[in-house]
């Protein structure tokens, strides 16, 4: 039987977000159509078992994220506290966990990350793991880009990812990493 989400639309500087927590933590921060957000329910909704784990009350993980957001959009935080939980494969969460560690205001490759978490020549595998991470921002998949330094892919779109880069560069004091176009 899954475990209940509890979800809720969160207004933020780069759009609307909809976010779903369980019983066990944040599970859900997403960007995006509709389509894309009802995909990532069902996916969840596949992949938590109500039999496993802790019952706190999921509107309080939410109200955390909404302090925590607020926070970071406010540039006045840097790094995210509140529980996640984050079901994938051993290998999705070992990219998400990599992930989670690069400080803010810095990126990595997709090749870097991969062998870091010890698959060489993994990078597709890194960005298809990528592609999977349901918790946009917290698990910070938009710090992981080519390895020319270019951006690629990003459910919240190239402008959003952009975005967010050049505010984490803000809150870090290190200026910003791409110049708006002319």
């Amino acid at each position: 039987m899954p475990i209940p989400i509890v979800t809720r639309e969160i207004d933020s500087p780069v759009g609307p977000l909809l976010a779903g927590a369980c019983a066990r933590g944040v599970c859900l921060l997403e960007f995006g159509s509709p389509e894309r957000q009802s995909r990532a329910l069902r996916d969840l909704d596949s992949l938590l078992d109500s039999t496993e784990g802790a019952s706190d009350d999921p509107q309080m993980y939410l109200e955390r994220l909404v302090a925590e957001l607020d926070a970071f959009f406010a540039g006045t935080l840097a790094e995210f506290g509140v529980r996640l939980c984050d079901p994938g494969t051993e290998f999705q969460r070992s990219v998400w966990a990599r992930m989670r560690a690069i400080p803010c205001g810095q990126t990595l490759s997709y090749g870097q990350l991969a062998d870091e978490i010890g698959s060489p020549g993994g990078a597709r595998a890194v960005g298809a793991a990528s592609g999977h991470n349901r918790i946009a921002i917290l698990i910070p998949c938009h710090r992981v880009v080519e390895s020319t330094g270019a951006l690629r892919g990003y459910g919240g779109g190239l402008d959003t990812k952009r975005w967010l880069l050049d505010h984490e560069q803000a809150i870090t004091g290190q200026g910003v990493l791409f110049e708006p176009s002319r």
